[in-house]
């Protein structure tokens, strides 16, 4: 029988501890202090972000650990556990976009836009260590960069990242959206990741125990409250094992797309299109008015419809009918699959296969072209969907998938 591969979070004083030993030993020397962040699982609205649309994201409970100590030069020195090349040196006057490659960027790449915006920061060693699945559409790369961003506020004293209290909040969410938008800066001009600003508003300003509901148009948010275990039910993640990167041309081609279809409706973002009275059908007919639209007008029908089911589910959890969410998530994988083009073999099995074993809904999730799926389960079915996701994919000769429970969880800090 096939045996499904669990995937569990760190306890955090376990991924301190790892963090902090990794430091010394290499850097012989105790770090000054331990930060670390979380990866994310988006409930809905995919690729909404950059069309100032509507996300709904949670924190995870697996997080990257970053331990780290100033230096008194403009030197940064970084080593990670999963990276196995050892120590690699980075003088900060030379950190600009396109000079730092790798996983390296995205570090670096947050000093670079701190010291961009204006902030006071130094050079500093830095040892981090994971339990986000790396290339699992997880949010790995803003975990990283939301635990060095806490870090270097903490370290330098900027005062934006604030603090989290006993249940679970950050206490100055206005400095953390500030954080969250230099580090999409970091990704998007350093690393090279044309993304939106979902993941690391999650990874830097969730709560523990509610839903993100994040508006990209202007910023704000709201947190809903995300309770699964109480309604008997549980959010299986299916990590496909098949890697995904933001750094590659289909990620930018769609965002070019909705782009270009916003031009040519004469509109700022296509969440104008959204929440337009006469609804999406008037931009669809002006879109297909010529061949070149008829797939700019795929592209816009799902984000459209995206963004209206971000809103559906809110209003479900806010009713309490949390098993109304299902449908919209078959809804929103079949968008995503169909129009949007960023699905693929894997994920398609893995919602199938979900929904077979008894899933009540099941979607892709993150930016796709691999990465993870998700599943809303009975609590006493985690086990047999998982299951039967696992044989699935062995009937298929595809690579093992690797599992995990998702609970709301706090932010970096």
């Amino acid at each position: 029988m096939t045996s499904a591969t669990w995937t569990h979070a760190w306890d955090r004083a376990d991924g301190e501890r790892r963090a902090r030993d990794l430091f010394t030993g290499t850097f012989g020397a105790a770090p000054d202090g331990v930060w670390s962040a979380p990866g994310r699982v988006n409930l809905i609205g995919e690729h909404t972000d950059y069309n100032d649309g509507l996300a709904l994201p949670i924190a995870l409970p697996h997080r990257t650990y970053a331990a780290v100590a100033r230096r008194t030069d403009g030197l940064v020195r970084l080593v990670s556990a999963q990276e196995p090349s050892g120590v690699r040196e980075v003088p900060l006057a030379e950190a600009v976009p396109g000079a730092v490659r790798g996983w390296a960027a995205y570090v670096v790449g947050v000093a670079w836009a701190l010291r961009a915006a204006g902030h006071d920061v130094g050079g500093f060693d830095v040892a981090i260590d994971s339990c986000v699945p790396f290339g699992a559409g997880l949010s790995s790369s803003a975990a990283l960069e939301a635990s060095v961003a806490v870090a270097l506020d903490a370290l330098h004293g900027l005062g934006l990242a604030g603090g989290v209290d006993d249940a679970g909040a950050a206490t100055d969410d206005a400095g953390r959206g500030v954080l969250a938008t230099l580090c999409v800066r970091a990704e998007n001009e350093m690393a090279g990741a044309p993304t939106g600003g979902m993941d690391q508003a999650a990874s830097l300003r969730a709560r523990a125990g509610n839903a993100l509901l994040l508006d990209c148009r202007d910023g704000s948010v709201r947190h809903v409250p995300f309770d699964l275990a109480a309604h008997g039910l549980a959010l299986l993640v299916v990590d496909t094992r098949a890697e995904h990167s933001h750094v590659d041309g289909e990620y930018a081609q769609r965002r070019a797309a909705c782009e270009a279809a916003a031009r040519r409706l004469g509109v700022a973002s296509l969440r104008e299109v959204a929440d337009d009275a006469r609804g999406d059908g008037w931009a669809l007919e002006a879109l297909t008015a010529d061949e070149d639209g008829v797939l700019l007008a795929r592209r816009v029908r799902h984000v459209t419809s995206e963004i209206g089911r971000v809103t559906a589910f809110v209003e479900a959890l806010d009713a309490g009918d949390v098993r109304a969410v299902a449908p919209l998530m078959d809804a929103s994988h079949a968008s995503l699959r169909d129009d949007y083009e960023v699905s693929c073999d894997e994920l398609d099995v893995a919602v199938d296969a979900a929904r077979a074993a008894g899933a009540l809904g099941a979607r892709m999730t993150g930016g796709g072209f691999g990465g993870s799926a998700i599943a809303l389960v009975g609590v006493d079915e985690v086990e047999a969907v998982a299951e039967g996701v696992a044989r699935a994919f062995a009937a298929r000769g595809l690579r093992s998938p690797a599992f995990a429970v998702a609970v709301a969880g706090p932010p970096a800090g």
